[in-house]
């Protein structure tokens, strides 16, 4: 006897449908599974048929053959226990094929449970797209925004039963949106340049590198920064929940970007993803659609900052393992913070610096020339006076977000954020020939490449954007050039 049950695959962050094919002959107790499983899916052998007993499932003694298609894709986990449990059942006739005509995803307990796994939402979009039902297990609570026809049990008796028709399971509800905690603008004192840079970078998309003595607020600016881009929209919240749900991660359904902050100890495959086996995202897809913050930026090894160059660019990573090869979205905002020497006070007005001249050299060496030309604003804070800190609070982020919205729709209109315009674009828009000459003239002046002469224009238009100007003018040039050291 044949049949089959559909389940998922994540290959990277996109998911794929593969289809169990569970065949029975002849008399045998053999129970082989192809299809390049690992280890995992291997034992689930062991608890679909201490499950099927548990739940009173009388299976007939014979040869069992469970193949994973497309056979050439490796599996991996504990996912396709139950489809497997389904496929066996349907194969002896205890359900009929058409009952098993769903997208299953779970593992099984000994006892017969269905614990939730990872890809609980690619299941229900693989569901949606063939026009099936999904069953989970109690507790996949992403598979919501799927727009399948989603049902969770808690055992397998439970789902044996809703493949029948019965009026058994629930029906996944969208969770109440839930906010992770945003610092607001208001609680930073002072550091009147670094707040309007990091009102720049939200606007346009941009990457901000801040220096300066410790204490002087670079971490806190970097952690509002969410409160002051725009909420995710639907599509964007699905992106962003396929991507924390290949890594095993719930997003549930907030709609602020995510705000990632790996330490410097981190691994290479940590950062940029991998691992052994099927490769899994790594920290800057996790920062997809929202901020990647490296605090203490010359303390992260020389390899790995080179690495953020590519992907940094291309909003993309592949990365490659024997047999595999995929990719991760990478669409993230860099958000750096480092001190200006390793003792952390050069020209601080309060603490002697005591560094050398060779440390300060080493130091520095640690930022190659092609990563900070990557960076579109830089901005150096120094210590707060003490008026700052016993002063006003400064204005909040609310008030920050308004004009980040205004500046947000003069970019819809032309279909990308400004860090993403090329120079065709650029070439397009209104820009008064005293800026033109300003920018030609820095060029040569601070000896600038071609992409931070590329990236300074981008800079000014949101700067533009930021005024509601239809003309870069000279001053919006100016601004942009200070943010790159070269006025």
């Amino acid at each position: 006897m044949f049949a089959s049950v559909t389940s998922v695959a994540l290959i990277g962050v996109e998911p794929q449908p593969v289809r169990v094919e569970v065949h029975t002959a002849g008399p045998g107790q053999r129970f082989t599974i192809v299809g390049l499983p690992d280890a995992a899916v291997r034992e689930a052998r062991e608890r679909v048929r201490a499950a099927l007993a548990s739940c009173g499932f009388r299976i007939r003694s014979s040869a069992i053959t469970v193949n994973l298609s497309p056979a050439d894709l490796p599996k991996a986990g504990s996912a396709y226990d139950l489809p497997i449990a389904l496929g066996l059942l349907a194969a002896n006739g205890t359900v009929g094929p058409d009952e098993v005509d769903v997208v299953a995803l779970g593992e099984l307990a000994l006892d017969g449970r269905i614990r939730p796994v990872v890809g609980g939402l690619g299941a229900g979009l693989v569901a949606a797209r063939a026009g099936k039902r999904c069953l989970l297990a109690d507790g996949a609570t992403d598979a919501w925004a799927s727009g399948a026809d989603v049902l969770t049990v808690s055992d397998l008796a439970e789902a044996v039963a809703a493949l029948r028709g019965e009026p058994v399971g629930r029906r996944p509800a969208r969770p109440s949106p839930r906010t992770g905690h945003v610092p607001d603008l208001s609680a930073v004192r002072g550091q009147t340049e670094a707040r309007r840079a990091l009102e720049v970078t939200a606007a346009g998309g941009h990457h901000l590198l801040m220096t300066g003595a410790p204490g002087a607020g670079k971490t806190i600016l970097a952690r509002c920064l969410p409160g002051i881009m725009p909420r995710l929209g639907d599509g964007e919240a699905l992106e962003v929940a396929l991507a924390w749900g290949a890594a095993g991660l719930d997003r549930g359904s907030d709609p602020t970007p995510p705000f990632r902050s790996p330490h410097h100890t981190a691994t290479m495959a940590a950062i940029l993803g991998g691992g052994s086996g099927i490769p899994v995202p790594g920290e800057i897809t996790l920062a997809h659609k929202g901020v990647l913050f490296l605090d203490e930026l010359g303390e992260f090894p020389t390899h790995l900052l080179d690495g953020l160059r590519q992907p940094a660019e291309e909003g993309s990573i592949v990365v490659a393992r024997k047999g595999s090869s995929v990719r991760f979205p990478s669409r993230f905002q860099l958000v750096a913070a480092t001190n200006p020497c390793p003792c952390g006070y050069r020209d601080d007005w309060l603490m002697e610096c005591r560094c050398t001249d060779n440390a300060i050299d080493r130091y520095r060496r640690r930022f190659s020339g092609p990563l900070l030309d990557r960076i579109d604003l830089r901005v150096h804070m120094r210590r707060l006076d003490p008026d700052d800190l016993v002063g006003p609070p400064g204005e909040s982020s609310a008030d920050v977000l308004g004009r980040v919205h205004v500046a947000r729709k003069r970019q819809a209109v032309r279909r990308m954020l400004n860090r993403d315009l090329d120079r065709p674009a650029l070439d397009a828009l209104a820009w008064e020939p005293a800026a033109e000459r300003r920018l030609s003239t820095a060029v040569v002046d601070y000896r600038m490449t071609a992409r931070g002469w590329e990236r300074a224009r981008r800079v000014a238009v949101t700067i533009a954007d930021l005024a509601e100007s239809e003309v870069i003018t000279a001053d919006h040039v100016g601004e942009s050039l200070a943010f790159r050291g070269a006025e």
